[in-house]
């Protein structure tokens, strides 16, 4: 089987120089998976894909300082530069000094700003190879003057402290859609404690919003890095919930809440995706309880309101900033 993914094509081209691979942010590619002895990923859906083939998976908040995982190291470059540093960070932290390190990306997602950042670094670097649009460099661990936690930004708002991650929706900053949706929840929010349901946590300010109102929460991600903010913002607000990885519901399988909230995502990458939004839709009145209710932010130009009325047979819009659209939907006992 051949590599799809670009980055994986070129790193095709290297087989013959891996023999125990440990693929760190990848795609999912199934040329990869198989090439490779595990792999260390913020993605729910890449640790799932790479367990279903009896891989070792792990996410970076699984392994403890300095235990080891692999030798053969190539870093997918994310889309997001500051969590490429953070993941170089915590790689200089997690193996010893000397590591062998590849980083590999497409030019269109910033992989050629690598060498000014390894500069900065203080790490040595030097050109592999470069096909497919993509590049391939390499480097070593050395020791650095300051931590990976030092990406970690702790703001307030609405009365509460938040923890943010580079890669995290929103990341350092709160996004205007969830504040319509948390300004339209607060005239509509019964008094007595809800089970509620927050899809595609995030940092965790609509679960800490909620659970400082006396809710019961649970909040899931297919992110672990947004899994982890989400759990740091309860703690630093003294407050309780469930919080764990998720692909929209399978973790959540014969749970049923009064209400799911959710701003969920329409982006894979630097692509437009309806799909987990779509799932939520429509598999959202099988976890709900007879009168419990669904409510939504989305940008105004997405088509949620036809999927809504399919899954519900009725929904309402809650509030509507031209921007940004709240819309609500009722499990009927029919």
């Amino acid at each position: 089987m051949s590599a799809q993914a670009p980055a994986c094509q070129l790193l095709e081209r290297q087989k013959d120089n891996y023999a125990a691979l440990w693929a760190i942010g990848p795609p999912v590619d199934s040329w990869l998976i198989d090439q490779s002895t595990g792999v260390v990923s913020g993605d729910f859906d890449a640790l799932r894909e790479w367990q279903a083939k009896g891989k070792q998976a792990r996410t970076p908040f699984d392994l403890a300082a300095g235990e080891p995982f692999g030798k053969e190291i190539v870093l997918f470059w994310p889309k997001a530069h500051q969590l490429g540093i953070w993941w170089l960070k915590w790689l200089c932290e997690q193996l010893p000094e000397g590591t062998a390190i590849e980083i590999v990306g497409e030019h269109q997602g910033g992989i050629k700003r690598v060498p000014k950042m390894l500069d900065e670094l203080g790490m040595p670097w030097d050109k592999r190879d470069n096909a497919r649009r993509c590049s391939l460099f390499a480097t070593r661990t050395v020791t650095l003057d300051s931590s990976s936690d030092s990406a970690w930004q702790t703001f307030e708002t609405l009365g509460l402290i938040l923890l943010s991650h580079p890669g995290v929706f929103g990341h350092g900053k709160v996004d205007e859609g969830t504040l319509l949706l948390l300004e339209s929840l607060e005239s509509s929010l019964p008094k007595k404690p809800l089970k509620v349901l927050d899809m595609g946590c995030g940092d965790g300010i609509i679960s800490a919003w909620l659970a400082q109102r006396g809710h019961h929460v649970t909040a899931v991600d297919v992110s672990a890095f947004a899994v982890e903010a989400c759990k740091r913002t309860l703690a630093a607000n003294g407050l309780e919930g469930r919080v764990f990885s998720s692909d929209v519901f399978s973790a959540l399988e014969g749970e049923q809440f009064d209400w799911i909230v959710s701003n969920p995502p329409f982006h894979k990458e630097r692509d437009i995706s309806y799909g987990p939004s779509q799932r939520l839709i429509s598999a959202a009145p099988e976890h709900l309880n007879v009168g419990g209710r669904l409510i939504l932010v989305a940008n105004g130009f997405l088509p949620y309101p036809d999927h809504l009325q399919r899954a519900f047979q009725d929904f309402q819009t809650l509030a509507d900033n031209r921007r940004f659209k709240v819309y609500g939907a009722i499990k009927s006992g029919r």
